[in-house]
């Protein structure tokens, strides 16, 4: 096996797609440094599956795949293939020549393949591992590692001669191989511990389980309570809601009642609207219409204000004119030309000045005393105006006062008188609810015994209808027990007959029925007596020979087959043995010719408890027939195991039919029952439901009545507390309303005392004003001089 081909795409240097050719012997690459020798080195290596970026002279594994160069773009994937000669058949695989195949992508997926097919990297290893060409069975000396391989230690030469040697594959294996050895026993040493474990918790667990199965019990006990538990709140809502549903229609009636309220004072309003449109020409009208004008007066005036502010502003700019200014200065210096000439005016009459200012000097003083005498006059005189003044303004206040507290002692008076008549109708609606409490309450003792023992039946008619029940279920199990034993009987019968050619003799004189309409077998003993009887129990029985054999000349003259059997035709067999108990006691016949029949048939025919000892009874005794319960015959004519027929004669069938008529009695008789059981349980129920209609009625009534009651019981306390205050409100009113009174009753006596004050000092007033006014004209005179 050697180097075949070497094809890269993609790696490192080699963008183009490159195939190399190696053959047999000494395969040299030469070229100048950097053409990529050391390349090719790399791609065998790293096809053979070096992991390790180190491994191909990478700082990372996608480093490998082109990077690209200014002419040409970066490449996304490094392929190498490699192509081994297998014609020696070292490789474990039916090919001439294995190509392995390596592809590795940007995004980090590596892809390996065999001959084109997918496959894993373990699958390339274990393949080249036999032929010593695995990912480390081969050595590839590199640049500069020479000297490292003679200057190694001994460990590590030897290390290398194992490799070249293939030694490393079989020291792999057995590195793997005592891996897996020690996986093996670290596994069932931890195989021991959860034994150990296992059997450690075993008896806890068993005793959780036990807890679990009891828990078990205990939830479904819970899930019962939580059911009744829910059965009782769902009562318990619907008494909620059949309450809530009182309380709807009550607040309904008071809606309706509020709206009928809000409706009249709705009319009340028009009306009051309506009469205050029909007193048009009252003083409030006319006090409406001077205010109306007062105001429209106010507006007019605030725009004539605002007019006259405008041509003021307009004024004041034209003031500012430059025409304006020149007027101005030319009247200043007209002014002062005045004044000058005023001055000079002036000295001439300096001495009729000196005189007036002497004369003013005398009337400055006489005006001062007469104005002194005035003021004092005028300070006595003032007290009593400001008095009446006083006394009228605290008159007005008082009265209007009085009138607000009128007002107000009227509007409360008329409040407590409501609240009065509020508290008297609670306390009448209280007794009301209180009586209807104890009517219900009363009502309520007597509902729950009937509803008690109304349970008490229903439970007691549950109980007797289950009873009734199961006895119908067994009536009608035993029933159909008989009807299918005796059906069975039936056919077991006719089928016999059939056998025995009966119904083909029937009509020859002298037969007298098969064996097995002719006899009665006690209960328990037909598998015992078909054994001992034999062919016997299909035979036709006929009164004597004659009949016998007239019966075989019509069954030979029918072709048919069957069986024949004559009265007194054969003696008894003998005794029966001293061991075991006989068969004949138990056997009777219905006719007493059929007795003979019987001892000559089963005479000496014993029952044991099990074949062996009815084996031994026919081995010491020749003449003797043992059978067994289970219809085992031993004879010295043959030993047999299994009952012949099924126990059916015709009076097993005629007791059977007895006991399904009886049957079907019993089950006639407990359906009656059980629909009598039914009637008194539906019954039951409904006098159950009915006592807890009415029993929940009564509740619903009375926790209505009592939350009514708590209602009224609330607004009649707050109505108490508002009445006790009100009481303290109206005296106090009352008391002011008396103290107001008599207050202006006494400023009413005041009041003419102080207006005869108010008149003098009033007259004494107009004095000091004419004084005043003769004092002003004297002064004026004096200015005007």
């Amino acid at each position: 096996m050697f180097l075949k081909t070497l094809t890269l795409k993609g790696f490192k240097s080699f963008a183009e797609a490159t195939s190399m050719e190696l053959e047999p012997g000494v395969t040299v690459v030469v070229g100048p440094n950097g053409s990529g020798k050391s390349n090719v080195v790399d791609a065998i290596a790293w096809v053979l599956g070096a992991q390790a970026p180190s491994a191909v002279r990478s700082q990372k594994m996608d480093d490998v795949i082109f990077a690209g160069t200014a002419k040409r773009p970066a490449l996304g994937r490094a392929e190498v293939g490699l192509t081994l000669d297998n014609s020696a058949g070292l490789l474990p695989i039916e090919f001439t020549e294995v190509t392995v195949t390596r592809t590795l992508f940007r995004t980090g997926e590596s892809e390996y393949a065999i001959n084109g097919a997918p496959c894993r990297l373990l699958d390339i290893q274990e393949l080249l591992s036999d032929a010593g060409v695995g990912r480390q069975q081969h050595v590839i000396v590199s640049q500069g590692q020479i000297d490292a391989v003679l200057n190694a230690r001994p460990e590590d030469r030897r290390a290398i001669i194992e490799e070249a040697a293939g030694v490393l594959k079989f020291r792999k294996r057995k590195e793997k191989a005592e891996r897996r050895l020690d996986a093996t026993e670290g596994n069932l040493l931890r195989v021991q511990d959860l034994l150990r474990e296992v059997r450690r918790q075993l008896r806890p667990l068993e005793r959780q389980a036990d807890a679990a199965r009891r828990h078990g019990d205990l939830v479904a006990e819970l899930t019962a309570l939580r059911i009744f538990l829910a059965g009782r709140e769902i009562l318990g809502l619907r008494t909620r809601m059949q309450t809530l549903a009182a309380d709807r229609i009550a607040q309904h009636q008071s809606e309706s009642d509020l709206r009928r309220q809000l409706a009249q004072l709705d009319t009340d309003v028009l009306a009051a609207e309506a009469e205050l449109s029909a007193r048009g020409d009252t003083d409030l009208g006319d006090s409406l219409v001077q205010v109306e004008q007062l105001r429209e007066r106010a507006r007019g005036l605030t725009n004539v204000i605002a007019e006259r502010r405008r041509g003021m502003e307009r004024d004041r700019g034209q003031l500012m004119d430059a025409g304006v200014i020149a007027n101005l200065e030319a009247d200043g210096a007209r002014l002062r030309q005045e004044l000058d000439e005023v001055d000079a005016g002036l000295a001439g009459f300096e001495p009729d000045a000196e005189r007036l200012m002497e004369e003013e000097a005398a009337f400055a003083r006489e005006r001062a005393d007469t104005l002194a005498s005035l003021e004092r006059t005028g300070s006595s005189d003032t007290s009593a105006a400001s008095a009446a003044a006083e006394v009228r303004g605290e008159l007005r206040t008082l009265r209007s006062a009085l009138e607000r507290a009128t007002a107000e002692f009227r509007r409360q008076s008329t409040r407590r008188d409501q609240l009065h008549g509020r508290d008297e109708r609670l306390a009448g609606e209280a007794e009301r609810l209180k009586a209807e409490c104890e009517a219900a309450e009363g009502v309520e003792g007597p509902l729950v015994a009937q509803v008690e023992a109304a349970e008490a039946r229903v439970l007691a008619a549950q109980a007797a209808a289950d009873s009734t029940a199961l006895a119908r279920q067994d009536a009608a199990a035993e029933l159909s027990q008989w009807s299918t034993r005796a059906e069975a009987l039936g056919l077991a019968l006719d089928s016999a007959r059939a056998r025995a050619g009966a119904e083909r003799v029937a009509e020859v004189e002298g037969v007298l029925g098969t064996l097995l309409d002719l006899v009665e077998v006690d209960d328990g003993w037909e598998p015992a007596f078909e054994a001992a009887a034999g062919e016997a129990m299909l035979a036709v029985v006929c009164a004597d020979a004659d009949a016998a054999r007239r019966a075989l000349r019509h069954l030979v003259a029918g072709d048919a087959s069957g069986a024949v059997i004559a009265l007194g035709s054969r003696a008894a067999l003998g005794n029966p043995a001293s061991v075991g108990e006989p068969l004949r006691p138990h056997v009777r016949g219905r006719d007493p010719q059929v007795d003979g029949l019987l001892d000559a048939l089963i005479g000496g025919a014993v029952r044991v408890g099990s074949w062996d000892e009815a084996l031994d009874i026919a081995l010491s005794d020749p003449r003797a027939v043992a059978v067994t319960p289970d219809g085992h015959r031993f004879s010295s004519t043959g030993w047999r195991l299994g009952a012949a027929g099924g126990g059916a004669t015709a009076a097993a069938l005629d007791d059977a039919r007895a006991k399904a008529e009886a049957a079907k009695a019993e089950l006639d008789r407990r359906d009656a029952a059980a629909r009598v059981a039914k009637e008194e349980l539906a019954s039951a129920r409904r006098d159950e439901a009915d006592l807890g209609r009415r029993l929940d009625t009564n509740d619903a009534r009375f926790h209505a009545s009592a939350e009514s009651l708590a209602r009224v019981q609330g607004e009649r306390r707050e109505t108490a507390t508002e009445l006790e205050n009100l009481e303290g409100v109206v005296a106090e009113l009352q008391e002011r309303l008396t103290r107001e009174s008599a207050r202006i009753a006494e400023l009413e006596t005041l009041v003419p005392a102080l207006e005869a004050d108010e008149a003098a000092e009033a007259s004494a007033a107009r004095q000091r004003g004419e004084t005043r006014a003769r004092l002003e004209s004297r002064a004026a005179q004096l200015a005007s001089q």
